[in-house]
């Protein structure tokens, strides 16, 4: 195991790919395989570039440059970008929670808030889900 599997476990956990980051993080925060502060950089940069990738598809979709193959209905869309467009771009904070992160990182895209914030905000939330891991191991 080394840092750039631990990215690209990271990177593809906030993706609508399966993946198990948090496992992988522990194991090597355990195995001491790297200083902790650069495993949980590694780790939640990765992460945070993945959910900028749904933010991505949610803007391509919005501009019609993507057809999504979700099979989430109209009605459930529109619910989600219009609290989406209420609480605003802070909101993507959550982007670290199960099953809601990744689809609210591509609602974030298709409401059209802007990049900085998406980045800010979900980059906020995935390391802070690996510092607190950090936290409980040691």
């Amino acid at each position: 195991m080394n840092l750039l599997t631990l990215f690209f476990s990271g990177f593809t956990s906030s993706t609508l790919l399966p993946g198990s980051s948090e496992a992988l993080f522990a194991l090597m925060l355990s195995q001491q395989t790297a200083p902790v502060w650069l495993l949980i950089l590694v780790v939640g940069t990765g992460n945070s570039l993945g959910g900028m990738s749904n933010w991505i598809i949610g803007l391509l979709i919005r501009k019609g440059l993507y057809k999504s193959k979700n099979n989430t209905s109209d009605k459930h869309r529109a619910r989600a970008e219009k609290w989406l467009e209420r609480h605003g771009a802070p909101v993507l904070f959550f982007s670290f929670l199960p099953v809601v992160g990744d689809p609210l990182c591509l609602v974030a895209g298709l409401v059209h808030i802007s990049w900085l914030k998406a980045l800010l905000y979900i980059s906020a939330g995935k390391f802070f889900r690996y510092i607190i891991i950090a936290y409980f191991m040691s």
